[in-house]
């Protein structure tokens, strides 16, 4: 192979090649590349671009706060969610162990990562997880390729069909809010820290009390406490998973090797505010809260209302259940209003037996706030509630769950050990910024691996990025299976001569064929892996002449024109 770029060592070269196709579990293995997908995204231009859409327009002028709330709702109109199978394929457990074997025992990776039996805590042991996510059709040992995309593959999800805008699945979507809150929102890296877990990942930005990205949305610490459904499902990783990774411009921390990058004194601080966001004090506003979420508990309570100066009485899942079809609320000012809606006959005379009004605990927590860490404002709170009442403890443990959060974080425990820092900062340029993290490059494997995430030819080693072509785009392959060469050549030569990625930046085969288009090398590229998948003992050169692409086959050479402009030779064997 030939390239300006020298040869990848041979014990990096999984990692390397893993930076090209990103799946969930290679970013698990290799956890360098959570960052370094965040780094793509930062040098990439379309991201630099949402800085001139008018939606974005006078953002210097609001708080960091507004910034966040104005790129949620930037995301929430552009992007949707999609975590399907046949996006990016199907593997099996058999050929991904014996990749990962090397660097990860079998079983740490089966106790840790969801791919490989991991199945969570008391949450995920009620949910089949296989069935979840449609594997239940296939055996056992088959698993997804869920390949985390880019902001250039997110944006193209609008040439597949049913698709209106652009898609990606959870990291992708934790990756493009963190590069959107650096450069759109002016966020510096060292308030930004991106959380894997087994299932799922999230960043939580440290400005004001914290904010949590989830998905597409934002989880302020108000939010998390809310009691709605929604912020329930944002909850549902943090309350039942394990945070295998925790990544920062400082470094990483990873629940299994005893080895972190991160900055040791960064990591404490981050865990102290994590923590502060996940607790809160008990007082009438949150435990209207906890009542909304925990409906299951609605029935151990009542209400009491003034109506034409006589009392009446209603059980509190009777005034819960009115509050889903308004748009009163039971806590708040517009309580009145609410009790306006609701039926007469849902009213009683006499208090509910054994039922704990609502309205006596309120008057407590207007002059006192419940700590569950401190033992006398729990007795308090305990002799408020009716002792007799038999779901008493049943209720106060609820209580403390949803008041009091600790997160499972990779212990701290660990061998820390000195990472160069990714040093760019909001007011670079987006050519300042790639230049720097170049200059970092041969100190910062981080750094190093960016520019694969970003798919760059010009500034990579080609090998990586043909290994994982050939052995690990299945979508590709599959949807070639009944084509003879010639109708894969017919396909491709009818797609648009357009690639998704800008310049020297080259697309791997299945996103060639999910998004129906390709550069001619990319079409070269796509061929290969079709022909090597179907004859693993083929060997045949690839010759890139800047605006030629031509592949060279036992017998015959295949010609693509190119807009890449790239000059070099990759022997495929």
């Amino acid at each position: 192979m030939t390239s300006d770029y020298p040869a990848i060592r041979a014990e990096d070269m999984e990692k390397y090649s893993a930076a090209v196709t990103l799946s969930d579990m290679e970013i698990f293995i290799f956890p360098e590349l959570l960052y370094s997908l965040l780094l793509a995204n930062i040098m990439s231009p379309l991201i630099w671009e949402w800085k001139k859409d008018a939606w974005f327009k006078n953002m210097q002028k609001l708080t960091p706060y507004r910034k966040i709330l104005r790129l949620k709702q930037f995301i929430m109109d552009n992007y949707d969610f999609n975590l399907d199978l046949e996006t990016w394929g199907l593997t099996d457990k058999e050929t991904e162990l014996a990749r990962f074997r090397q660097f990860m025992d079998e079983e740490k990776i089966s106790k840790s990562n969801a791919l490989f039996g991991y199945e969570g805590d008391k949450y995920y042991f009620s949910v089949d997880i296989r069935k979840h996510f449609g594997l239940d059709k296939y055996t056992s040992n088959i698993i997804p390729y869920w390949k985390t995309e880019t902001i250039e593959a997110m944006d193209a999800f609008k040439f597949k069909p049913g698709y209106a805008k652009g898609a990606g699945e959870c990291v992708s979507l934790s990756a493009l809010y963190a590069a959107a809150l650096f450069v759109v929102c002016q966020i510096p890296l060292e308030k930004i820290f991106l959380l894997a877990t087994p299932l799922h990942s999230q960043n939580f930005i440290d400005i004001n009390d914290g904010i949590l990205t989830n998905n597409r949305r934002i989880v302020t610490k108000n939010m998390w406490f809310n009691g709605t459904e929604l912020t329930a499902k944002a909850q549902r990783a943090m309350r039942h998973e394990q945070i295998t990774i925790v990544a920062h411009n400082t470094g990483y921390v990873h629940v299994v090797y005893p080895r972190a990058t991160m900055d040791n004194r960064v990591y404490e601080k981050f865990e102290k505010k994590l923590k502060r966001f996940l607790v809160t004090e008990l007082d009438s506003e949150i435990l209207y809260n906890f009542l909304r979420q925990e409906s299951h508990l609605q029935i151990c309570f009542q209400m009491e209302h003034l109506y034409n100066g006589k009392k009446r009485y209603i059980g509190a899942e009777k005034a819960y259940a009115y509050e889903h079809t308004s748009s009163f609320r039971l806590n708040d000012h517009t309580r009145e209003n609410l009790f306006a809606e609701i039926d007469e006959y849902d009213f009683f005379a006499e208090p509910l037996a054994n039922r704990i009004c609502l309205n006596k605990l309120e008057d407590f927590f207007k002059n006192h706030k419940v700590n569950f860490d401190d033992k006398k404002s729990l007795d308090r709170l305990v002799q408020e509630l009716d002792c007799t009442h038999i779901r008493k403890n049943e209720i106060l443990n609820a209580l403390f769950e949803f008041c009091h959060l600790t997160p499972r974080l990779p212990e701290k425990a660990k061998k820390f050990v000195k990472n160069p820092a990714v040093g760019i900062t909001p007011e670079m340029s987006r050519e300042e910024i790639i230049a720097c993290l170049e200059s970092l490059r041969s100190a910062s494997t981080t750094a190093d691996l960016a520019f694969y995430a970003y798919r760059d030819f010009s500034r990579t080693n080609w090998e990586p990025f043909i290994k994982a072509a050939v052995e690990r785009n299945p979508v590709a392959v599959e949807g070639c299976k009944n084509l003879t060469e010639d109708e894969v050549l017919s396909m491709l030569e009818s797609m648009p001569e357009q690639s998704i990625y800008a310049g020297p930046r080259v697309a791997q085969p299945d996103e060639v064929w999910n998004y129906g288009r390709g550069d001619g090398l990319e079409k070269a590229v796509f061929f290969a892996s079709v022909l090597k998948n179907r004859n693993r003992g083929l060997s045949f050169d690839l010759v890139l002449d800047n605006d030629l692409t031509m592949l060279y086959l036992p017998g015959k050479t295949l010609r693509w024109d190119s807009a890449k402009g790239l000059k070099g030779k990759v022997s495929i064997g």
